[in-house]
């Protein structure tokens, strides 16, 4: 059973290419109707008063090809199948429709199926009377020995140069050297943890676990080195080395950050960050991505191009275009944080003593401690058994604290305050913050001058509105909320406490979870088991009936 999303196989690549002329914010994409199995898309602007721009290959590289097809790069794209060149009937077809007196460009990544099927194409269509010209694009320097060097992402940059020069109207001439001149100022090199895999195919991994191929295919093509992972950093000194190798250190460049298609957002962010800052990208002076460009399926890599600038091909890439898949090259300068004074956010308040608060604080925190285990193994049947050891975290920092006597034991408002705010530093969790929350709202509340019942119904009431969860969904609000209602109707302590206790004990047989990882759980295991939060909050409430 494959893991990749398609209808059928055969049909992958049209309905991709639809999908993608469908989401064009350009809307200037158009299938050139010829054949059911010739995949042709281009510019629905097209006059053929200038040169023609005609690329593709294999697909599975998206968004290259079609992704660059627009006013000031492609004019049209030729799709095989995936990894597959097309064939010279469409290459063929795609040339005769879209080339006008000013001729035809075809920019060809050196593979043998895209060389020898667009050459062809481009051999019959010169002999029908058309002015074709073909540059082949062969940017990776990762086997230097290789006498046909493979066209991998560099190949966008070609587009764009040679797009700018055809979009200004020049000749042919002119922009096949433009494009030429590009391809022999870049070098691409690309590292990946892990190789491509085929839809509907069992791929065997190439790459072991732990390591990284340096200079992997775009079609999992082998690289020439496999070495151990290292550190982001690592890695881009050694891909920058490559391919500034051989060139002008002082010359201007722009760098093309491509995603391979499986490296996520954040790594592709620091994989620039460690490009950029690295010693030797200081002539770099542009940067495009990073993005996915010229991807290999799936494959979790990225690779990084280098391009020697001229005046030309500096406004070449500056210069706006209409193509999805293009991204902006920007600007390289040092960063500027704005500077700003740390503003501190603890209380400010004055210890003081009280022997009531104290024994009260001191039975709650013990309680807490002393019940750590029990409610560790509770909270293990239905969750992920640390709700004891997350409480009795808390209690021991606010314990250690009263002892030492650094707490305004003898000013309710900011004891919560402080208790709060100490709680949110120490528990971690959602559980830190929502106690930390509570106390917070409830000190705010008897600064105010409200009742402590009254005070510590606005905590709950804040509790549940930013933790989300209310009474009935088998949280430890079961337990508290009957506690506080107690208290505010007047009942006695140990009414309070047995609220509590009947509170927590009710859970048991609610076979439903909405908050907190028991959400995740089904009824059966559930079935006669209590809250861990609720029990703590119901043995606090007890342990507190000795104290008043």
């Amino acid at each position: 059973m494959t893991k990749f999303m398609m209808n059928k196989k055969e049909d992958l690549v049209a309905d991709a290419l639809d999908g993608i002329i469908y989401a064009n914010p350009w809307r200037n994409l158009v299938r050139l109707d010829v054949d059911p199995w010739i995949r042709i898309v281009m510019r629905n602007d097209w006059d053929k008063k200038k040169v023609a721009l005609i690329s593709g290959g294999g697909s599975g590289h998206e968004p290259a090809h079609v992704g660059f097809i627009g006013k000031g790069m492609l004019t049209a794209a030729v799709c095989g199948d995936l990894f597959a060149s097309p064939s010279v009937e469409a290459v063929y077809n795609a040339i005769v429709n879209l080339t006008g007196e000013a001729g035809c460009l075809l920019i060809v990544k050196n593979y043998t199926g895209d060389r020898l099927n667009f050459g062809l194409a481009a051999e019959k269509a010169r002999k029908a009377g058309f002015d074709v010209s073909m540059v082949i694009v062969g940017d990776d320097i990762a086997l230097p020995e290789n006498p046909q060097p493979r066209g991998v992402a560099g190949t966008l940059l070609v587009h764009k140069i040679a797009g700018f020069v055809a979009e200004r109207g020049d000749d042919l001439a002119t922009v096949t050297k433009a494009a030429e001149a590009a391809n022999q100022a870049m070098s691409t090199m690309g590292v990946a943890m892990s190789s491509c895999h085929l839809p509907g195919e069992d791929t065997d991994e190439r790459v072991p676990e732990g390591s990284v191929e340096m200079g992997l295919g775009i079609h999992g093509e082998p690289g020439v080195e496999v070495i151990k992972s290292q550190s982001s950093q690592q890695i881009a000194k050694q891909l920058l080395e490559k391919v500034l190798q051989d060139r002008d250190a002082d010359k201007p460049r722009v760098l093309l950050v491509n995603n391979l298609g499986g490296m996520s957002a954040l790594e592709m962010n620091l994989v620039t960050r460690d490009l950029i800052e690295s010693p030797l990208s200081n002539s770099v002076q542009y940067l495009i991505g990073p993005a996915a460009m010229m991807t290999a399926l799936d494959m979790k890599g990225y690779s990084v191009t280098s391009l020697e600038l001229s005046p030309l091909f500096e406004e070449a890439i500056c210069a706006p275009v209409e193509a999805a898949g293009w991204c902006k090259a920007v600007k390289v300068e040092a960063l500027k944080p704005y500077k700003a004074e740390k503003q501190a956010s603890e209380i400010a308040f004055e210890a003081s003593e009280n022997a009531h608060v104290a024994r009260i604080l001191s039975a709650v925190c013990d309680t807490l401690i002393k019940n750590e285990s029990d409610l560790n193994k509770l909270d293990a049947q239905v969750g992920d058994g640390d709700t004891g050891s997350t409480f009795a975290a808390g209690a021991r920092h606010i314990l250690d604290e009263c002892k030492e006597q650094h707490l305004p034991l003898n000013t309710l408002p900011d004891l919560f305050a402080v208790i709060g705010e100490r709680l949110a530093k120490v528990m971690g969790g959602s559980s830190g913050v929502l106690m930390a929350i509570f106390f917070t709202a409830a000190g705010q509340q008897l600064a105010e001058g409200s009742a402590l019942a009254e005070a510590l119904q606005k905590g709950l009431e804040k509790m549940k509105h930013y933790g989300g969860a209310q009474l009935g969904d088998r949280t430890l609000i079961d337990a508290l909320q009957p506690a506080i209602e107690a208290m505010i109707a007047g009942k006695d302590f140990n009414a309070v406490a047995d609220a509590a206790h009947k509170g927590a004990e009710n859970t048991a047989s609610m076979t439903k979870a909405k908050a907190g990882r028991s959400s995740y759980l089904n009824s059966d295991n559930l079935k006669d088991v209590q809250d861990p939060g609720a029990v703590a909050i119901a043995r606090v409430f007890a342990a507190l009936k000795t104290v008043n």
